[in-house]
């Protein structure tokens, strides 16, 4: 029973057979939990909807009845964002996966929401096309939950995240009222930009059912180039060198010695023993164009301090050296009873600094920290792993502290919290760190006018406000 009613009842009387997840059925605990350490939080239903009329009417009937509404997509976050803090209704997208449209003409995809990423981009690529968003999850993340974290990648360094790609969406709103906002054409100057707000809202302000996604050409050629350096400080010298000198591959990727040691004799791709730290930089472009282009970074990298390079041109190749990167995450989570990953982002110029950091932090609380990320754009990957008890909380306090540290000392750089797994339920309480009362204030009050009983996905995002003293 949520809010006094019985809303599965109401629910399962409007909407299709098999449609809504009661108790009692064993499938409901899969919608308290997801890719992150909070929870579980039990539902008291789930509804997968297949419609957009069938998102609209769970919204409805939970806004007439006062039960909090928590969307979900592939469950596949890492910060607690589809968690059901408050009970109530998970409504999941997670079977909408049509892919509608995929326009050459126009260079857009339309799809619904449910659509895995990995798997649109095969689509869109065997049409000669692109959808450049690429995070590690893409097989199995899908595009919603990709737009309502603006998601981004090792590629965003040279193309950006989710929100450069969301041209328009179709969204339900708590009450069930339906909205498009936005448009089909690149350009577009008409109002205020509301589908810009509806990416990175994290499923605050409505429930995207229908996206409108712009595409590129697809790149004729990729080759890839791997550096090995004796430490990740100095891999991050040489990336800040190759970036100073106006050098703009479409990825650059750092992992340090923890991090490259949980994936020897995992992957199909061997690092040589003495790789204290790893670049993995990418260029796509004219096929005779790319080994010109590979071997002046090669050159760079060397002259930067690289101990050796590696480069890839063969498809099978690359896929050895990317599936190795994409272990990184998986690797550590297997090999630790407790893994935290937090994903801050600082200023390319601070890099150097924040893992600097990270060892000190990593050495005063005593647990290891693996570092990897997005070197291009400053987006750092620090996991804090522990081989504790994860049954003893004073494990968790002790990863908390570590966490907590990052946090504060990536602001404290002029970085954010965030660079892409959004904020959720698990770094709400940071959010003073890097924004005013004031400005939380005025995000509670754009909150407000899309949801004014806080049902929709409740408990997330912006902290709620601390009383004054004189309060």
């Amino acid at each position: 029973m949520a809010g006094g009613v019985d809303i599965g009842a109401i629910l399962a009387r409007e909407l299709p057979a098999g449609a809504v997840i009661l108790p009692g059925d064993e499938r409901l605990a899969d919608y308290g939990r997801d890719e992150s350490p909070a929870g579980p939080f039990p539902a008291d239903v789930a509804v997968k909807c297949g419609t957009t009329e069938e998102v609209a009417a769970v919204l409805r009937l939970c806004a007439e009845h006062r039960v909090p509404c928590t969307p979900r997509g592939a469950g596949s976050g890492l910060t607690g964002g589809c968690l059901p803090v408050r009970g109530g209704v998970v409504l999941s997208v997670e079977t909408m996966q049509r892919v509608k449209e995929i326009s050459p003409d126009d260079l857009v995809a339309v799809v619904e929401p449910g659509v895995i990423t990995g798997e649109l981009q095969t689509a869109v690529e065997a049409q000669g096309l692109f959808y450049p968003p690429d995070p590690a999850s893409l097989e199995y993340c899908s595009i919603g939950g990709n737009a309502a974290n603006n998601a981004g990648g090792p590629r965003a360094f040279r193309y950006g995240v989710t929100r450069e790609y969301v041209l328009g969406l179709e969204v339900a709103l708590m009450g069930g009222e339906v909205l498009r906002v936005g448009r089909r054409t690149t350009k577009g100057v008409t109002g205020y930009d509301l589908t810009a707000g509806f990416v990175g809202s994290e499923g605050t302000f409505g429930v995207i059912t229908e996206l409108t996604l712009r595409l590129l050409p697809k790149p004729p050629a990729v080759a890839t180039l791997l550096a090995i350096f004796k430490d990740v400080a100095g891999a991050a010298r040489a990336i800040t060198a190759l970036i100073g000198r106006g050098v703009r591959p479409r990825v650059i990727e750092i992992a340090d010695r923890t991090s490259i040691d949980h994936v020897r004799g995992r992957s199909r791709y061997t690092f040589p023993a003495n790789a204290g730290a790893i670049a993995l930089i990418e260029v796509d472009g004219d096929a005779d164009t790319l080994d010109g282009q590979i071997e002046r970074l090669g050159e760079d990298c060397e002259a930067a301090g690289a101990l050796d390079v590696f480069a890839a041109n063969d498809p099978a190749e690359r896929r050895a050296l990317w599936e190795a990167r994409r272990l990184i995450s998986p690797s550590l989570k297997e090999a630790h009873p407790i893994k935290i990953g937090e994903d801050v982002c600082v200023p390319r110029s601070a890099i150097i600094e924040m893992l600097g950091r990270v060892d000190r932090i990593a050495a005063d609380v005593g647990l290891p920290i693996a570092v990897f990320g997005h070197a291009g754009d400053g987006n750092l990957h620090v996991n804090v792993v522990s081989d504790e008890d994860p049954a003893d909380p004073a494990s968790w306090a002790k990863v908390d502290r570590a966490c907590a540290r990052v946090f504060a000392d990536a602001v404290d750089l002029r970085g954010t919290l965030s660079g892409e797994h959004g904020i959720g339920l698990i770094k709400r309480p940071y959010m003073h760190l890097e924004q005013s009362e004031r400005v939380l204030e005025w995000q509670r009050r754009w909150k407000a006018m899309w949801d004014p009983l806080d049902l929709l996905n409740p408990g997330k995002l912006i902290p709620e406000r601390r009383p004054t003293c004189s309060e």
